[in-house]
């Protein structure tokens, strides 16, 4: 899976129905915010894999 497009695995993305789309349901406040949007970082600090499968494949 490309680097880039790991939003459509976390386990912190829930569907709202009020804005019918996926957003990441993380308690932030607009600081943490803020870091977030101005760091330099490849990958989300807040990330976490929802595939539940992942190590039954690992094994394999």
């Amino acid at each position: 899976m490309a680097e880039g497009n790991q939003c459509d695995t976390c386990n912190n993305l829930v569907y709202d129905e009020e804005m019918e789309e996926y957003v990441c349901d993380m308690d932030m406040d607009e600081d943490d915010y803020a870091r977030l949007m101005g760091s330099h970082r490849a990958t989300c600090p807040y990330y976490q894999n929802g595939d539940e499968y992942r190590v039954v494949r690992h094994q394999m």
